[in-house]
């Protein structure tokens, strides 16, 4: 079985939760940027992850799943700021299986990741209060994903590989 893990990262969050994935696949595997994936001819599964954007899945990501996922195993990871167990990631997961309907989609991950200090900054000075609250939330993400988010990914990788 080959096995690829494809993501795109902005501050290093999903790459690191990408590696852990990595890390404890059996068989054949590759990890690449999604910038650098054409398609997924060759392999037998795939894990897409992204860090959650405006509330949702990156346009580039969104579009890759659409596109190149038809036929395929696929598994998803996320890495957001807010806490797990947020109501709105219930969302983004849906999206992400909205997204792939034509993929055998076998699970998704999501974790809490370290928002980044001009994001923080930013939903700072928002007129809105809800982005005012969840500025104010960023020191609490200080450090993540951290070595017990970690070793949740490499379990979600090893029980996504024993479905095949």
């Amino acid at each position: 079985m080959k096995t690829l893990v494809t993501y795109l990262t902005q501050t290093g969050n999903t790459q690191k939760i990408a590696e852990a994935i990595y890390g404890e696949l059996e068989g054949e595997k590759d990890i690449k940027p999604i910038n650098d994936v054409a398609d997924l001819e060759g392999y037998d599964l795939a894990f897409i992850g992204f860090p959650v954007m405006q509330f949702d899945i990156p346009p580039k990501v969104k579009s890759f799943i659409t596109d190149k996922t038809a036929g395929k195993n696929i598994a998803v990871f996320m890495t957001h700021a807010v806490p797990e167990g947020f109501e709105a990631i219930h969302s983004w997961t849906g999206s992400c299986k909205e997204a792939a309907s034509g993929a055998n989609f076998l699970g998704s991950f999501d974790c809490q990741g370290e928002l980044a200090q001009p994001v923080i900054d930013m939903l700072l000075q928002a007129d809105d209060p809800q982005m005012k609250a969840f500025g104010e939330m960023g020191p609490a993400t200080k450090g993540q994903p951290d070595e017990s988010r970690v070793q949740k990914a490499k379990e979600f990788a090893k029980e996504i590989q024993a479905k095949l």
